[in-house]
């Protein structure tokens, strides 16, 4: 697979390494009730809202077939777990998903492959972890049940659920889940290197419209640019005037 998200992954990766972290152990099985097509948490059932009151919620999925991006499954946990929070808290959720390179295929395929492995949040419905989701504002908030933390829902319930919606895709090889609680951490940089993936997969799709292209009057020519691998996706199409 051309390298498409690898360069934001690493970037994602420095802006991390200052902070601690804590891997947690995912059982092999998750144990944590499915609530098959949607968590419905009313306002006044809940504990708090992780990403609610305004603060920064940041959710991204970026695809790799780099083993050395991501050698195996795992969850990461940066800052406090669901059981230690009392009040609206700052939150990012992020997916490292490494692909088998033969699965992505090529032309519209690709977009729908990545598309498919983003949209696996959408199928994902812990018992008291409501998620929602605003595409347009590129927000991702979770609401979470009082009831559920008494009977102990946790980030290793919800991760490992997370774990095994992307498994179900037979390209997954494996999967980094990072949550992230940090009252303090650049929220807004983060952002940043998320809407940029988005902007390489809405490149993605511009390239294979079959329209011919001048990249001189393109509005992602600089993702074109700097992104490795999306010059080669262009010139495949032969559609394309520099």
């Amino acid at each position: 697979m051309m390298k498409l998200y690898d360069d934001v992954i690493k970037e994602i990766y420095a802006l991390l390494s200052p902070y601690p972290c804590r891997k947690i152990a995912a059982a092999p099985k998750s144990s944590w009730k499915d609530a098959g097509g949607g968590s419905l948490v009313l306002r006044g059932d809940m504990a708090y809202e992780l990403g609610g009151s305004g603060l920064p919620a940041v959710g991204g999925t970026l695809l790799t077939t780099e083993s050395s991006l991501v050698p195996e499954d795992e969850i990461l946990l940066y800052g406090k777990d669901l059981g230690r929070i009392q009040r609206d808290t700052a939150y990012a959720r992020l997916a490292f998903v490494r692909v088998r390179e033969d699965c992505l295929g090529e032309g519209n395929a690709l977009y729908e492959e990545i598309r498919r492995m983003e949209y696996t949040r959408y199928h994902v419905f812990p018992e008291g972890f409501m998620m929602r989701i605003s595409a347009a504002s590129e927000r991702e908030m979770v609401r979470v049940s009082r009831a559920a933390l008494v009977r102990g829902l946790n980030f290793q319930a919800a991760g490992k659920m997370f774990l095994e919606a992307f498994h179900r895709n037979p390209g997954t090889e494996a999967v980094r889940l990072i949550f992230m609680t940090l009252p303090d951490f650049p929220y807004r940089e983060l952002e940043g290197l998320v809407k940029r993936s988005e902007q390489i997969t809405k490149a993605i799709d511009h390239i294979f419209k079959n329209l011919t292209m001048d990249c001189k009057a393109c509005s992602l020519k600089q993702i074109c640019d700097e992104v490795e691998g999306m010059k080669e996706l262009h010139f495949g199409t032969g559609n394309i005037r520099n």
